[in-house]
C-alpha cells in the first residue's frame, strides 16, 4: 500500500505528509498481528528492567507530542521514543524546515523541538495509557534562559509516566545546547537531575543522546561522566550538522540536521568506539541510517543493545519494522545465534 501511496506522499510538502502520517495512525485499526513475524521470540531483549520484544525503536522527531504512540507500537516496534518535549509549547523555527534528499535517501530537518509542551503531552499519555515501552526525549524552550532548569522541569513531570527518559544535548538546532557535551557542564546537569531522581525517590532510567559531531578526544570524558552519573544507555548519535561533501540533492546545503543512509557508518563507527571504552558498563542505542536487517545488525554487532529509526521510516513506510525483524531472525539463523543480545559487540 504504502509503495503505491508514495508518489503522492513525496509530491507534498515534508511536514504536510508528516502531519498527515500522525493523524492517520490515529485511526490505525489494523492489528498488531499484521506486523508480527514467525520466531520474533529470537529477538526479544531485556534492559533497565524492561522486557523488550526486539530491539527496533522508533526514533524521537516523528511522534513530537505523542499523539499516536500506540498506534506506532502496533507497527511492530519494540519501543517508541516521544519528544523531544519542552516545558513551553513552542512552535520551532520558520519553515519550511524539513527536506528530503531523496537522491541519499536521507533528510535534513531545522524543526527546533515543535511540540505541545510538557503539560498537554503529560495529560495525552496518562489518559491513553501506553501499550508498550515508551521513551520521552526532553529538551529545553528556544527562549528559555536556563537550558539546565527546563531539563529538570520536564524530568519532574514525566518520572511517574516514561519507561525511561532520554537527554537530548545533541540536537543541531537548539543554540547553545551541544555545550553539555563539555565535561563539566554535563556532569553538572546529570549530578541535578540524579538529585531529583534521588529526591523523589523514582530510580527511572535517564539516557543520553550524543550528537555525531564530536571529536574522538571528546569520548572518553563524556563515558567516564555517563559511567559515574549512573546514565543508563547513551543513544548513538543524533542527527549531524556537517558531512555534506557526499551528498548529491540539491537540498543537500540546508541548514540543520542530516539523517538516513549518509550518517549510517558514522554512528556506527561511533558505536565501536564508544562500545571500546564502556567496556559492558552502559549498553548503547544505535540510531543513523538503520532501513535494513543488515543495517540493523552491522550496529548490533558494533555494540548497540537497542536501535531506533526515523528515516528509514519515512523513506520504507510502515512494513519497515516487519522486514528488519524477518531480516534480522534470518541473519541471526544464518549465523547460529539464538538470541539477539549474543549478538551485541561480536564484531569488537
Amino acid at each position: 500500500m504504502f509503495s503505491i501511496l508514495k508518489p503522492f506522499v513525496f509530491s507534498l510538502d515534508p511536514e504536510v505528509a508528516h502531519d498527515i502520517a500522525i493523524k492517520s495512525l490515529k485511526f490505525n485499526f489494523l492489528p498488531d498481528k499484521v506486523f508480527k513475524v514467525e520466531d520474533e521470540e529470537m529477538l526479544n531483549i531485556k534492559l533497565f528492567g524492561k522486557n523488550f520484544p526486539n530491539p527496533i525503536g522508533l526514533a524521537a522527531g516523528f511522534d513530537k507530542s505523542a499523539e499516536a504512540y500506540n498506534s506506532l507500537l502496533k507497527l511492530g516496534f519494540g519501543f517508541i521514543e516521544v519528544g523531544t518535549v519542552t516545558p513551553l509549547k513552542q512552535f520551532g523555527n520558520p519553515k519550511p524546515r524539513v527536506f528530503r534528499l531523496e537522491d541519499d535517501y536521507a533528510l535534513i530537518n531545522r524543526l527546533g523541538f515543535n511540540n505541545d509542551g510538557m503539560e498537554i503531552v503529560k495529560n495525552r499519555i496518562i489518559s491513553e495509557k501506553k501499550k508498550g515501552i515508551l521513551g520521552i526525549n526532553i529538551g529545553p524552550n528556544k527562549s528559555t534562559k536556563n537550558q539546565k532548569n527546563d531539563f529538570c522541569l520536564c524530568l519532574e513531570s514525566f518520572l511517574n509516566i516514561a519507561d525511561y527518559i532520554t537527554i537530548n544535548i545533541s540536537s543541531p538546532n537548539t543554540e547553545g545546547l551541544r555545550d553539555f557535551h563539555e565535561q563539566e557542564k554535563l556532569k553538572n546537569l546529570l549530578f541535578t537531575l540524579n538529585k531529583i531522581k534521588k529526591n523523589k525517590k523514582i530510580n527511572i532510567p535517564l539516557l543520553l543522546k550524543i550528537s555525531p559531531d564530536i571529536k574522538n578526544n571528546d569520548i572518553s570524558e563524556i563515558v567516564d561522566t555517563a559511567v559515574k552519573n549512573d546514565i543508563a544507555a547513551i543513544i548513538l548519535t543524533n542527527t549531524s550538522s556537517t558531512n555534506r561533501d557526499k551528498l548529491i540533492s540539491k537540498s543537500k546545503n540546508e541548514k540543520g540536521g542530516l539523517s538516513g543512509e549518509p550518517i549510517q557508518q558514522i554512528s556506527t563507527d561511533m558505536i565501536k568506539i564508544f562500545y571500546k571504552y564502556l567496556n559492558g558498563k552502559i549498553p548503547i542505542v544505535g540510531v543513523g541510517g538503520v532501513n535494513s536487517g543488515k543495517s540493523a545488525y552491522e550496529k548490533i554487532i558494533a555494540g548497540a543493545s537497542l536501535l531506533q529509526l526515523y528515516t528509514g521510516f519515512v523513506y520504507k513506510g510502515p512494513s519497515i519494522v516487519k522486514d528488519i525483524k524477518k531480516e534480522l531472525i534470518e541473519i541471526l539463523k544464518n549465523e547460529g545465534i539464538k538470541n539477539i543480545q549474543d549478538a551485541v559487540g561480536t564484531s569488537i
